[in-house]
């Protein structure tokens, strides 16, 4: 079972995902809190997964996914928020989140994208992490070549891993895609890792989004 904390200020939001999410066989909401009682929340019940608004009236959210990410087995963290431009979410991502979910996904796809967080997977829709991009760019120029240059060190393999792994595929649907073990898609993973210079996979993946390697895909090399 995949145990899932929702942190929300609106009850109605809380008890929405909760449903949602509690009707999958493979998932289990262990509890929900508000803002202000999300760490000792985590604390108690160890969930897998916790589902954070990034904009709470009590605590802000990334005061919680820092406090979270601190904890000596911190769990694998994704952003609930309204709008798919909110400036605190590539903060977020930056900081450790695993990606983010709007609170207008669609129902039948939010056990699927709660899956995938747990499987070590990105949350993050194209669209949305152009739009933070275009809108909130991490550097000038010199930080963009900077960065081009770390992705020419990627062999061809590790690019077609880093292009999967930006659409948010986990290491085993990146293994199936490209006839990959999954212990060896785990040794690109972290070769990726290594020379991105970056901490995880989401900034891995803000990296290639800023590269241009999902504009071309693998075929526009």
């Amino acid at each position: 079972m995949i145990r899932v904390v929702v942190v929300d200020d609106e009850a109605l939001v809380r008890s929405g995902f909760g449903l949602i999410l509690g009707a999958a066989d493979d998932i289990e909401v262990v509890a929900t809190a508000s803002g202000g009682d999300a760490l000792d929340t985590v604390r108690t019940h160890r969930p897998d997964v916790v589902l954070l608004d990034i904009r709470m009236p009590d605590v802000d959210g990334l005061t919680v996914l820092a406090q979270l990410r601190a904890l000596p087995t911190p769990p694998v963290v994704a952003m609930l928020t309204t709008f798919d431009t909110d400036e605190y979410v590539l903060t977020a991502l930056h900081s450790g989140a695993a990606g983010f979910l709007l609170k207008d996904t669609e129902p039948d796809h939010l056990p699927q994208l709660v899956r995938t967080l747990a499987d070590g997977g990105v949350v993050m829709s194209s669209k949305a992490s152009r739009s933070l991009l275009r809108t909130h760019p991490a550097g000038g120029p010199a930080a963009v070549d900077e960065e081009a240059a770390r992705v020419e060190r990627l062999t061809d393999r590790e690019r077609d891993v880093l292009v999967l792994l930006a659409e948010g595929l986990s290491n085993a649907e990146i293994g199936t895609r490209l006839h990959l073990g999954t212990g060896t898609v785990k040794d690109h993973v972290s070769a990726i890792l290594t020379k991105l210079r970056v901490a995880g996979r989401v900034q891995a993946a803000l990296l290639a989004q800023r590269a241009g390697l999902l504009d071309t895909g693998r075929d526009g090399r």
